[in-house]
């Protein structure tokens, strides 16, 4: 796909529900998609377009790991790309995207919940697990994931 195609911005907690819901919470109710700390000035929102259509999403939000030391640190949920675009790069620009934004507001560390199916992903994108896996009820299991920035 050509990239000059895709267009980056920050969105609203709200718009990231159109993609959260197919791919994070499929068959649960819209509110599923609601994160704790959604609306706080701190969190910030980024989608990916295709033309008009948003077709991946990622958030961060101010978040501190009892486990990471580094006090300049944001925790990454929601990522999503939706199904017909997996698999093409579009979650790694969409979340390089983020990480060079948090990196000029000084953040060092970003971490993450990832689900077991999405380790290979982040591996890729730089993360390293770190501690034992856990499992998030409805979900599934997943692993703590970490990169200095």
């Amino acid at each position: 796909m050509n990239p000059s195609k895709f267009q980056i911005k920050q969105i609203s907690a709200q718009e990231t529900y159109k993609v959260r819901l197919p791919v994070l919470r499929p068959g649960k109710p819209i509110d599923s998609c609601v994160f704790d700390g959604d609306i706080l000035k701190s969190t910030i929102h980024f989608g990916i377009y295709l033309h008009d259509e948003l077709i991946g999403i990622c958030s961060f939000f101010k978040n501190s790991h009892p486990h990471i030391l580094d006090k300049q640190q944001y925790q990454l949920r929601g990522m999503a790309v939706l199904e017909a675009y997996q698999g093409m790069g579009i979650g790694y620009k969409v979340l390089q995207f983020g990480e060079a934004y948090l990196k000029t507001k000084g953040i060092k560390t970003i971490w993450c919940n990832a689900r077991e199916v999405a380790t290979g992903f982040y591996e890729k994108c730089g993360y390293q697990i770190f501690g034992e896996p856990f499992d998030i009820p409805e979900i599934g299991p997943h692993y703590t994931m970490k990169r200095s920035l």
